[in-house]
């Protein structure tokens, strides 16, 4: 893999850290600022909800500037959003401050899934952006629980301050190790940003993405509360939990780029199956501590397995149907992501932040899974090759 991938992975591993370290710090956010647990909650959903809107707008508004200093205004853009939420006297300003934070992670995930696939041959492009993608893995696997370690030693505040640190880290990273010659499509039209939408067979794929993602985050958002709560580890044991969950995550996400480069249909349709299944199995195993640590080794692997595939699927399958806007479209489905984080986090709220529901959110995470695990419909181009770009201009026509 090139080096530039790997400034890359840097990066998302900083923004990973950022999202999903709060899982962790929830039960001590909500002691500091005297919140309820599910009002807490609310701050992992407005984080999905700003990447949410903030990536295709964002998306389509920076389309002329260059990639890498685009990337390095986003890494900018984070550390002032992380540092923000260090010095929060508040639960307004931090809420603020995570929006900000949001911003930087949607564009950059859209923009870095395209220059991660272009940078590597044809048949290595679901590896490529699962290898940028491994960097969330592993700031599940490293950053969130040292991260919980630190706001539960020194307060939540000193987390985020760590996290602001890990984002200069990875504006050197791009600095020194991407290239400035990185290619960039020409900015689409707004014409053509809303004829992304216009496209059944996009849509599909955006509410795949949606669905399945999300179901997972019906339980992940309260993993610490249900962990302490309903299975009775303590506050340290699960900052540990949290590794292995990470590990199995990492595992997960390289195994699914590989299935993906093959056959991602029935990659995505099984793993959809498995991921439902496991979520119902953890509403029964959360009360004991031995069945509940390998229920969430496997929930763990499923969480990630299905995000190369799908955000590959979408890149391709926009540039066969609408290759004027690649990058809207890739934004589109990180969208899809963090809408189904905000909808799963707000669902796990409503089914578990009061008794006796604590156990319930793993129920509510596996209704989603089964309806995303519906193919997209007959015509799909196939991951193994690109496009022409003579065949993607015939069926952009008739999409």
């Amino acid at each position: 893999m090139p080096l530039a991938l790997f400034a890359l992975t840097i990066a998302a591993y900083a923004i990973g850290t950022t999202e999903f370290v709060i899982v962790g710090l929830l039960p001590t956010v909500a002691n500091d600022l005297h919140i309820t647990l599910p009002l807490a909650g609310l701050i992992v959903s407005v984080y999905a909800l700003g990447v949410t809107f903030g990536a295709p707008i964002l998306t389509a508004l920076t389309g002329r500037i260059a990639r890498k200093p685009l990337l390095l205004g986003l890494m900018t853009l984070f550390i002032v959003g992380n540092a923000m939420a260090a010095s929060s006297p508040g639960y307004t300003p931090l809420l603020v401050a995570r929006v900000l934070s949001a911003f930087a992670h949607g564009v950059f995930f859209s923009v870095g899934s395209t220059i991660a696939a272009d940078l590597v041959p044809e048949n290595r492009r679901a590896s490529a952006i699962a290898m940028m993608f491994m960097g969330l893995t592993v700031a599940i696997v490293t950053g969130v629980p040292l991260g919980t370690f630190i706001g539960q030693t020194f307060g939540w505040r000193a987390t985020f301050a760590a996290v602001a640190g890990l984002g200069v880290v990875a504006f050197a990273g791009i600095a020194l190790l991407l290239p400035s010659n990185l290619a960039k499509a020409p900015p689409a039209s707004i014409k053509d940003q809303v004829r992304v939408l216009g496209s059944g067979r996009l849509l599909i794929v955006f509410a795949t993405t949606a669905l399945g993602y999300g179901g997972t985050f019906v339980a992940f958002t309260f993993l610490a509360s249900i962990l302490e709560e309903i299975t009775g580890f303590s506050a340290s044991a699960v900052s540990l939990i949290l590794v292995l969950y990470g590990i199995a995550i990492a595992i997960g996400n390289i195994i699914g780029g590989r299935i993906a480069n093959r056959d991602p249909v029935r990659a995505l349709t099984g793993l959809f199956i498995a991921q439902a299944i496991v979520l119902a199995l953890f509403s029964f195993t959360a009360v004991s501590p031995w069945l509940a640590i390998p229920t969430l080794a496997a929930l763990g692997f499923l969480s990630f397995a299905n995000v190369p595939g799908l955000q590959l699927y979408v890149v391709q399958l926009a540039r066969q149907v609408r290759p004027a806007a690649v990058d809207v479209a890739s934004a589109l489905n990180i969208a899809a992501f963090n809408l189904g984080i905000a909808a799963g986090a707000w669902i796990g709220g409503g089914v578990g932040g009061t008794p006796p529901g604590g156990a319930a959110p793993p129920w509510g995470g596996a209704s989603p899974a089964p309806p995303a695990a519906v193919p997209p419909p007959p015509g799909r181009p196939q991951l193994s090759s690109f496009c022409s770009p003579g065949t993607a201009a015939t069926d952009a026509g008739s999409s």
